[in-house]
C-alpha cells in the first residue's frame, strides 16, 4: 500500500542514492585526476592510502558504480505525470548526457596542463551526469499510454466485412477494399438477390453512377437482363447501356432490340397510350393520375381532394374514350391534350356517348348544365392548363409513334429501353417520362416473362404512383429495381412523407455514398451498433490507471457517412436462402479500373439515329393530329 510512511522512505532512499553517486563521481575525480590535485594541494596521506587500497587503478569502475545509482534512482522516482513530456526529448537528454559522462575519458588523452584538463573533463563529466539525471528523471513522468492517438476513433469503429466473391445469375458484384484495424483488406460488395430492391443514396459528385450504376447496367446486360433505364442526363447511362449490348448480346437467348426516347434528338417513337397495352379502365386510370401526378407534384400530397380527383377523373374520361372510339385509333396521349381542349358544348355531349365514360364526365355535365361554371373551372380548368404545357410537336411527334412497344421482358423480343431526361426541361419531360415508365411497369410485372432490370437514375424527378409496391410484389417475377435518389429530404419532398419512408424502408439492398442530416441517421440507425473497446485514464503524481471496457455503439455514426470521399459508400445487402451472407453491413471503397474505364469509354459508339426525322415531318405530324381531333367532334355532331 502507498502510504504516507512508504512515499517518505522511497523519497529517503532516492535521496541517499543521489547522494552516493556524488560521493563516488568525487572519488572517481580524485583517483583519475591525482596530479592535479596535488598540484592544488587537495590531497591527504589517509585519503590516499584508503582509496588507493580501495579502488587500486580501478576508477573507471566507480563511473560504473555512478551510472548504477542513477539507475537506481530511476526506479524509486515517481514523478508528476504531463503529456508535456515527450519521449523524443527524454531520449535525447539521456544519450547526450551518456555521451558526455562516458566519451569525457578521451579529454584526458589532450596535449595540454594537467590542470586544465582536470576542468574541462571534471565540466563535461559533471554535465554528462546531470544529464543523465535529468533524463531519467523524465522517464517517471512520462504518460506511457498514448491519449490521442485516434481521435475519431475510426480504428473502433472497424468491423469485418464480406470478402468473398458471391456470384450468381443475379447478383451485382463490386470489388472493394476497407479498413481493419489499420490494415487494408480486400473485399467484395455482393447484391446477390437484386429483385428485393436497390437503393443507391449520395449527394452530387459521390460517386452513385460511376462506382455503381454503370457496373448494374453492364452487369446485368451481360447475365442477359432485360432493361428499362431512366437517364436523367441523356446520354450519359444510355450509352453505357448501347455499348455493353453491343459487347454481350450473345448471352442472349434472343438479341436484345436498343430502344431510346429523347424528345431533344427524337431517336425513337413509342405511343405509351397504345390501345393493345389499356385492356380495361382501370388502365386509364393509373395513366391519368400519373401524368397530372407528375405535372402537378404538390398534387401528391392532395390525393383525394376534391378539385385534384376531379381532374383526374376528367382525364381518365378523354384516354378511355379514345381507347374505346374506332378500337383505339386516336389512342394517344397528343389526341388527349388536344381533345381536352375542346368547348364544352361539344366535348361532353361525344364523351357521354360513351356508356363507360358517361358515369365519369356526369358530374361534369350537371356542372355545366347547372352553370356553377366556377366549380366547373375548378374541377377541369387545372388539367387542362397542366396539359397544355405539353403541346409540342417534338412531344407529339414522339408519343404518336409506334417505333416499340413497352413489353420489354417478352421473351419472343427482349429489349433495352432508355427514356431520356433533361435536366433543363424536366419539369416537361418528366410527367410524360413518368407515364412511360407507369405502362412499361404494368407489362413488366407478370409471370412467365425474362428477367429485367429497371434503374432510375435520380428517381425523385419523375412520379410512379406504386414504386413500394412494385419492389414488394415484382421479386417473384424477376424484376430487380435501382433507384439512385440524393439524399432522403429530395424524395420526401416530392413524394410525401409517407411514400419516402416505405421506399427507403423497403429497400433490400443499400448503398450509400456521402449523406448528412436526416438521411445519414436513419441509416446509422439502421446498420445497427458493434462492440467497440473503451478506455478510460487516471493519472495523478504516484501512479497511472486505466480501465478498459467494452460497449455496443454505431458500427457506422452519421458523422462517418456525412464525411465520406467520393468513391467511399457504406450500406447494407441482402441476402436469400441459397446464398448467405453473415457481413451484410460494409463501409468501404470500391475499386475501379480508372484507366480501362476511360479506354472503354473514348472507344464507345453512338447511338445511332433510325429514321432521322426532319422538321417538316414533325411540324405535320402536330398539324395531322389536331386536324384528327377536329374531326373527332365533327363527325360526332
Amino acid at each position: 500500500m502507498q502510504t504516507g510512511e512508504n512515499e517518505h522512505g522511497l523519497r529517503k532512499i532516492n535521496d541517499w542514492t543521489r547522494l552516493i553517486g556524488i560521493v563516488l563521481l568525487i572519488i572517481h575525480f580524485y583517483l583519475t585526476c591525482y596530479t592535479a590535485f596535488k598540484a592544488w594541494h587537495l590531497t591527504a596521506a589517509f585519503a590516499d592510502h584508503l582509496l588507493l587500497n580501495l579502488f587500486p587503478r580501478k576508477s573507471m569502475l566507480i563511473k560504473g558504480l555512478v551510472l548504477t545509482t542513477v539507475g537506481i534512482n530511476v526506479l524509486g522516482t515517481r514523478g508528476r505525470k504531463s503529456e508535456k513530456v515527450s519521449m523524443g526529448n527524454t531520449l535525447t537528454l539521456i544519450v547526450l548526457g551518456l555521451v558526455l559522462f562516458m566519451g569525457s575519458y578521451y579529454l584526458l588523452l589532450l596535449a595540454l596542463p594537467a590542470q586544465t584538463v582536470t576542468i574541462i573533463y571534471m565540466a563535461t563529466t559533471v554535465t554528462g551526469y546531470l544529464l543523465l539525471l535529468s533524463g531519467s528523471t523524465q522517464l517517471s513522468r512520462l504518460i506511457k499510454i498514448k491519449l490521442t492517438g485516434d481521435i475519431f476513433n475510426r480504428q473502433n469503429q472497424t468491423f469485418p466485412q464480406e470478402e468473398r466473391l458471391l456470384e450468381n445469375e443475379y447478383s451485382v458484384n463490386l470489388p472493394a477494399q476497407y479498413q481493419l484495424k489499420g490494415k487494408i483488406r480486400k473485399s467484395y460488395i455482393n447484391i446477390t438477390n437484386p429483385f428485393r430492391g436497390t437503393l443507391v443514396i449520395g449527394s452530387p459528385g459521390a460517386g452513385k453512377s460511376y462506382f455503381v450504376i454503370r457496373h448494374v447496367i453492364t452487369q446485368h446486360i451481360q447475365k442477359g437482363y432485360s432493361m428499362l433505364l431512366y437517364d436523367f442526363k441523356f446520354d450519359d447511362l444510355s450509352k453505357i447501356a448501347y455499348n455493353a449490348l453491343l459487347n454481350d448480346h450473345g448471352n442472349y437467348a434472343v438479341r436484345p432490340t436498343f430502344w431510346a426516347i429523347d424528345f431533344d434528338r427524337l431517336l425513337h417513337r413509342c405511343n405509351p397510350l397504345y390501345p393493345e397495352s389499356m385492356t380495361d379502365i382501370t388502365d386509364a386510370s393509373d395513366s391519368s393520375r400519373t401524368i397530372m401526378l407528375g405535372l402537378n407534384r404538390e398534387w401528391i400530397k392532395k390525393q383525394g381532394d376534391f378539385f385534384v380527383e376531379s381532374s383526374i377523373n376528367f382525364v381518365t374520361a378523354v384516354i378511355w374514350f379514345l381507347r374505346k372510339y374506332q378500337d383505339g385509333k386516336f389512342c394517344t396521349l397528343p389526341h388527349v391534350i388536344e381533345l381536352m381542349q375542346a368547348d364544352y358544348d361539344k366535348l361532353f355531349p361525344l364523351l357521354s356517348s360513351e356508356p363507360e365514360v358517361e358515369v365519369l364526365v356526369n358530374p361534369f355535365i350537371s356542372a355545366w348544365k347547372n352553370q356553377a361554371y366556377d366549380q366547373l373551372e375548378g374541377q377541369i380548368a387545372s388539367a387542362k392548363i397542366s396539359m397544355a404545357r405539353l403541346a409540342s410537336p417534338q412531344l407529339y411527334y414522339v408519343l404518336s409513334g409506334n417505333d416499340f412497344t413497352l413489353d420489354l421482358n417478352n421473351p419472343e423480343s427482349p429489349k433495352i429501353i432508355c427514356l431520356g431526361n433533361n435536366p433543363q426541361k424536366q419539369q416537361v419531360y418528366g410527367p410524360v417520362l413518368s407515364l412511360y415508365i407507369s405502362r412499361a411497369l404494368k407489362l413488366v410485372n407478370q409471370k412467365n416473362k425474362l428477367k429485367s432490370s429497371l434503374i432510375f437514375d435520380e428517381f425523385p424527378t419523375i412520379y410512379f404512383n406504386g414504386m413500394d409496391s412494385l419492389i414488394a410484389t415484382a421479386r417473384s417475377n424477376k424484376v430487380a429495381t435501382t433507384l439512385a435518389v440524393q439524399d432522403y429530404s429530395q424524395l420526401k419532398k416530392d413524394y410525401g412523407r409517407e411514400q419516402a419512408e416505405v421506399i427507403l424502408n423497403i429497400a433490400g439492398n443499400v448503398i450509400s455514398g456521402q449523406a448528412s442530416g436526416e438521411t445519414a441517421k436513419h441509416l446509422s440507425e439502421r446498420f445497427g451498433k458493434i462492440l467497440q473497446e473503451r478506455e478510460s485514464i487516471s493519472i495523478n503524481s504516484q501512479d497511472t490507471s486505466v480501465s478498459r471496457s467494452v460497449q455496443l455503439d454505431e458500427a457506422i455514426p452519421a458523422a462517418v457517412i456525412a464525411t465520406l470521399s467520393s468513391g467511399e459508400f457504406v450500406g447494407m445487402v441482402a441476402d436469400d436462402p441459397e446464398v448467405k451472407i453473415p457481413q451484410k453491413i460494409f463501409h468501404n471503397e470500391i475499386i475501379n479500373d480508372h484507366e480501362a474505364i476511360k479506354k472503354e469509354e473514348n472507344a464507345y459508339q453512338s447511338i445511332p439515329k433510325v429514321n432521322a426525322a426532319t422538321q417538316e415531318q414533325v411540324s405535320a405530324n402536330y398539324f395531322r393530329i389536331r386536324q384528327e381531333v377536329i374531326e373527332i367532334l365533327y363527325n360526332h355532331n
